[in-house]
């Protein structure tokens, strides 16, 4: 292990951690809403919507939510535009690409752990982010359940060879704070994200990091 670092791997979150995908994740909903003839969702709304993955946040933006008649065909039909719409106007967050390359670099193993679909956070962590080998998304038909439950990242842990308290999760929501606990590992919470600080406080997050540079130095040791 490099003694510069607190942890042998950073698993990041994707959304609202990595990349910046609110947009794309907005007209997505909306065009899913215009289908079904549903009043569209502000980019506010959605921005408090996701974090639970794909299904929840098609329930909260539909009316009659978990209950609707057209449930399972907006989430369908959210699936299938997504997957050809999510790299319209998506982009990495300052200085996220240089803190992975740093990382990977002075030999800390990196990963990803997503609610997103499984096949969107693959294909978008090889365009932006292609020296990260171990990306996990929703995989829940696989028999393994998305966050908060900590079955993703303790199964990324594995992959790496190494133990949940050899790790640090880094994610941008209560959804990751949760995960993180529930899984016995260390959280660092971005504040460029979805949520903002005082919520995170509200919800248990305890280290916080502004930008890229923070959260290096959360991630190295003191």
């Amino acid at each position: 292990m490099n003694q510069a670092y607190k942890y042998k791997a950073v698993i990041f979150d994707l959304d609202g951690t990595l990349l910046d995908t609110l947009d794309d994740l907005c007209d997505s909903v909306n065009h899913t809403m215009d289908v079904f003839s549903y009043p569209r969702r502000t980019r506010e709304e959605v921005r408090r919507f996701v974090g639970n993955g794909v299904d929840r946040l098609i329930e909260l933006c539909i009316p009659g939510e978990a209950n609707d008649p057209n449930r399972d065909e907006a989430i369908a039909e959210y699936r299938r535009y997504y997957k050809d719409h999510s790299e319209i106007k998506t982009k990495p967050y300052d200085g996220v690409v240089e803190l992975i390359g740093k990382l990977i670099s002075d030999g800390v193993k990196v990963a990803v752990v997503s609610n997103k679909i499984h096949l969107s956070t693959v294909e978008l962590c090889k365009k932006y982010f292609p020296e990260i080998e171990n990306v996990c998304g929703e995989r829940e038909a696989e028999g393994i359940r998305r966050k908060p439950h900590p079955d993703t990242v303790i199964k990324s842990a594995e992959d790496m060879g190494l133990t949940v308290g050899e790790c640090v999760y880094v994610g941008d929501s209560e959804v990751d704070i949760e995960t993180a606990k529930n899984a016995g590992m260390d959280c660092i919470s971005v504040l460029w994200g979805f949520r903002d600080r005082e919520y995170l406080e509200s919800m248990g997050g305890t280290v916080f990091a502004c930008d890229a540079n923070e959260l290096y130095s959360a991630i190295k040791a003191n």
